[in-house]
């Protein structure tokens, strides 16, 4: 099954933060719910300029 976050890395973004917010206490318990992979959305996030920050719980 694939993965039902947006593809797109601004909306990736959007949707993540908002998902780590309200919804989930870290980007691990996120891409299990979402079955995404990780390492996928931290290289999407990456190419503009954003990284995980586990004590925020959230992309910077």
């Amino acid at each position: 099954m694939a993965s039902l976050l947006p593809n797109n890395p601004m909306m990736l973004l959007s949707v993540v933060n908002t998902q780590l917010r309200d919804e989930f206490s870290s980007l691990d318990e996120l891409c299990a719910f979402f079955n995404a992979q990780k390492d996928d959305i931290e290289e999407k996030l990456a190419a503009i300029d954003y990284t995980y920050d586990p004590e925020l719980n959230r992309f910077v």
